[in-house]
């Protein structure tokens, strides 16, 4: 008898909907605090249909993400690319402000830069996540075994036979790619993977090359 394939080649159990659920409001949440100078006009607009759509999806899968929908797939890609534009908008205006000099107040200059990357972080986390396999309703039942993603513990079979990647693990993916400017553990497979990491790594050099000069030109 042939030994079961690890958990994330077979299907498995689905994931929870709270954590992607949690980091969307937390990134609409940045989006009010973005200054109104760097938001999408009006405000309220983008966030405002984020809302409605994340509630949609909700409503409709509120526990485990295991039900595979064009219709929830559209939601969820129309959610993070409107999510996507509110990032593009204000990397475009906070980079305009800062190569003209508008705003000499570093306090201020600091946070709009982190608000700014922790959205950055936060929605290509979203797509990596709504995106590797087909998304987690087709990877919980694996309709689609060759990754975009290597994870570490994708080659550790025998201590980590029953893992399979959730949304906490490309948020990481996210995170270090944003610190470090490249791939860390988790290695990009396929060609929109590889791509998709290095726009992230670009904005994000952008982001805190730009913001650190400007806060310390400010000091002087």
């Amino acid at each position: 008898m042939s030994e079961q394939p690890p958990a994330w080649k077979r299907p498995h159990q689905a994931e929870h909907r709270w954590p992607v659920a949690l980091a969307i409001v937390f990134a609409i949440v940045l989006q009010f605090l973005t200054p109104q100078e760097l938001a999408f006009d009006p405000k309220w607009l983008l966030p405002g249909v984020e809302v409605c759509l994340l509630l949609g999806l909700v409503a409709v899968n509120p526990f485990r993400i295991d039900r595979e929908s064009t219709v929830l797939r559209i939601l969820g890609i129309a959610l993070v690319a409107l999510a996507s534009l509110a990032l593009v908008w204000s990397t475009g205006r906070l980079v305009h402000g800062l190569v003209h000099g508008r705003d000499d107040d570093p306090g201020k200059i600091l946070i709009s830069g982190a608000t700014i990357w922790l959205t950055n972080v936060i929605v290509f986390s979203l797509w990596y996540w709504l995106t590797d396999r087909g998304g987690p309703a087709a990877r919980a039942n694996a309709r689609k075994i060759q990754p975009e993603f290597l994870f570490p513990q994708m080659t550790m079979t025998d201590t980590h036979h029953e893992w399979r990647p959730e949304y906490v693990d490309y948020l990481y993916v996210a995170f270090t790619n944003s610190t470090a400017f490249s791939p860390t553990d988790t290695m990009p497979l396929a060609r929109w993977a590889k791509l998709a990491m290095t726009l992230q790594a670009c904005v994000s050099f952008l982001i805190v090359v730009l913001v650190i000069a400007r806060a310390v030109n400010a000091l002087d």
